[in-house]
């Protein structure tokens, strides 16, 4: 661990004392943050009780990111991030006591592994909670979101930022002035981030620094196939994860494990492709990739039946998992010009639980430095 990650969990431990800001009622700081996923959530949460106003600007018309949902036929299926552990205690604190758990459940069942041949082995069905809500995964962050205040501004993609009188103005893709704010808060995938740092008008050895530590962040795709099957599939185990990244199917979960999410006597099941095989075919058409998909999970599972699902869905992840964190020094010294960084990419591991985390720590730290 760094002598910069340290000194940044040091100010983020710091408790906020609203009592104790300079800023007054009359003039509210202002904190802008781009992208309404987990980490965006989080750190809007955390800033709910300072004096700041904040808005959230979110290219799609959802919110929380790759923790996605979609639904289609009566069911509902997270085709993103499959649910969220509870291996952190402040997410498990905010999940289970704080925000309404009404509608909150787990899948149900363990998961399994298997290797590039193709051989199941049962996994170890450890105590860690896998949860998500009836209504999908995307609760969460709208949960979230529905115990603060801040201005969600969806289907706004930010295409500029500049440093201006010791702030930050932003403008939409189209040039559109989206305004002037206090701090400012990036989330979306480290490559979107430096492209967005590249063209950021801030002469400044720093500006170059970040976009370079953020570059470095290599980020693996990833293909979901959604497969439909009027009929059960039976077996002991919510889904198989493969664990020597070797198989061109990375994952295969069953949704129907979900309670609320699939009909009863039905199946859909979750199939995300491995890395190489996605970045080999996430350009190609979504029906031919998704039919060699079902051909796969039918040859892993053992069943000719899947290769015929009834309905399909299908999602290109371009940026799916991190490959690691960021280097931590210059998002340090970027905190001194009221420029913060938050996601996964930055906590270092591809989980909704690390990215909610690191949003809340983040939206703290930015808290502290307003108070500064």
């Amino acid at each position: 661990m760094t002598e910069a990650t340290d000194r940044r969990r040091v100010k983020r431990s710091v408790c906020i004392d609203t009592s104790m800001t300079d800023h007054g009622n009359e003039q509210e700081a202002t904190v802008a943050i781009v992208g309404a996923g987990a980490a965006g959530a989080g750190a809007a949460y955390a800033l709910e009780n300072t004096v700041a106003e904040v808005t959230v600007f979110e290219k799609s018309r959802g919110v929380c990111g790759r923790a996605a949902t979609r639904r289609k036929n009566d069911c509902r299926y997270d085709h993103g991030a499959n649910y969220f552990k509870d291996e952190d205690f402040r997410v498990t604190e905010l999940a289970t006591e704080i925000l309404d758990t009404d509608g909150l459940v787990e899948a149900e069942g363990p998961i399994w592994t298997f290797d590039a041949s193709g051989t199941v082995s049962e996994g170890r069905d450890v105590d860690d909670h896998k949860w998500t809500y009836r209504a999908g995964i995307t609760q969460l962050a709208k949960r979230l979101f529905g115990r603060t205040e801040v201005t969600i501004e969806k289907s706004t993609r930010v295409g500029g930022i500049e440093r201006v009188d010791g702030g930050w103005t932003l403008a939409d893709t189209d040039g559109t002035d989206l305004g002037r704010y206090d701090s400012l808060l990036l989330t979306p995938p480290a490559p979107q981030t430096a492209d967005l740092l590249a063209a950021t008008k801030w002469d400044d050895d720093l500006r170059r620094d970040l976009e370079t530590a953020i570059r470095n962040v290599s980020f693996r795709p990833t293909i979901t196939a959604v497969l439909h099957y009027s009929f059960e599939i039976d077996r002991p185990y919510y889904a198989l994860v493969n664990t020597d990244k070797d198989h061109e199917i990375g994952w295969c979960s069953r949704e129907e494990c979900k309670p609320g999410h699939v009909p009863d006597g039905e199946s859909l099941l979750i199939v995300q492709l491995g890395a190489d095989w996605s970045a080999d075919r996430i350009d190609d058409p979504p029906a031919e990739t998704v039919a060699d998909a079902a051909d796969l999970t039918a040859d892993l599972l053992d069943d000719d039946r899947l290769t015929d699902p009834d309905w399909t869905d299908y999602q290109g992840w371009r940026y799916a998992q991190p490959g690691g964190a960021v280097a931590a020094e210059p998002l340090d010294r970027a905190a001194e010009h009221d420029l913060f960084f938050a996601g996964d990419w930055v906590a270092g591991e591809g989980r909704v639980h690390l990215a909610l985390r690191n949003g809340l720590d983040t939206g703290e730290w930015i808290a502290n430095r307003l108070m500064s």
